[in-house]
């Protein structure tokens, strides 16, 4: 590079810290997120049975560092913690269809001055996965992250062998950065991690097509999509 040459930089942003998200529920058609508390408890645990030993399937719990639980004293102890942390903030899961408490997700790794958060540690009962209240349940902590809060870059990272996780953000529209070798150690194990983030630019797009498949014209009358959601 010549003496006098300007090194490449990136683009100017809006450096403006972004504000820390609340702890407000959101309502969607079919599903409301309810700020996570020991009151949610009874219902969670509800949730969790009858999927399988030790209180709901091995495979619901194998890629979260924590779970499943031996009994409810000690889901209980677990969720009096989880209840009260700021990041990651999580919110309880409730479908309207049976309204039952059925899972939570959380806002996390919270970075206002770089306009960053992820969304993550996210847990549905087995009866409630691949359903548009899960769909919708991610959806609307994703458009809270994005417009309402205006954060420019949202994250999306899980176990880089956990292949349901990889489909669901491919499904929502977030672009894969590669993985982290040998990033953490979850119950003793190795833990590669992928990524996964949408962008500013990205968002309207993917909103956009969130929303239409949301909508009530594409489920039949047994709650079935019409059309699939596939974005990335």
């Amino acid at each position: 590079m010549p003496p006098d040459a300007t090194p490449p930089l990136g683009p100017e942003v809006d450096s403006t810290p972004r504000p820390l998200p609340a702890r407000v529920p959101h309502r969607g058609a079919s599903v409301t997120l309810e700020p996570l508390g020991i009151r949610h408890a009874e219902e969670l645990w509800q949730s969790m049975q009858g999927q399988g030993p030790n209180g709901g399937t091995e495979e619901s719990w194998a890629y979260l560092g924590y779970g499943p639980f031996a009994d409810f004293a000690s889901f209980r102890r677990f969720l009096g913690g989880f209840a009260t942390t700021h990041d990651p903030m999580a919110w309880a899961v409730r479908p309207h269809v049976s309204g039952l408490a059925s899972g939570w997700l959380t806002l996390m790794d919270i970075q206002p001055a770089n306009a960053a958060i992820e969304l993550g540690h996210i847990w549905f009962a087995p009866r409630m996965q691949r359903s548009r209240a899960s769909t919708e349940a991610m959806f609307l902590l994703m458009r809270h992250a994005m417009d309402d809060l205006g954060y420019r870059r949202l994250v999306w990272k899980c176990n880089a062998l956990n292949a349901p996780s990889r489909r669901a953000a491919a499904r929502l529209g977030f672009v894969s950065e590669g993985e982290h070798r040998a990033h953490l150690v979850v119950k003793g194990r190795r833990r590669d991690t992928a990524w996964f983030s949408i962008l500013d630019e990205e968002w309207p797009s993917r909103r956009d097509a969130i929303l239409r498949w949301l909508d009530d014209s594409n489920f039949d009358h047994r709650g079935t999509a019409r059309h699939s959601l596939t974005l990335a």
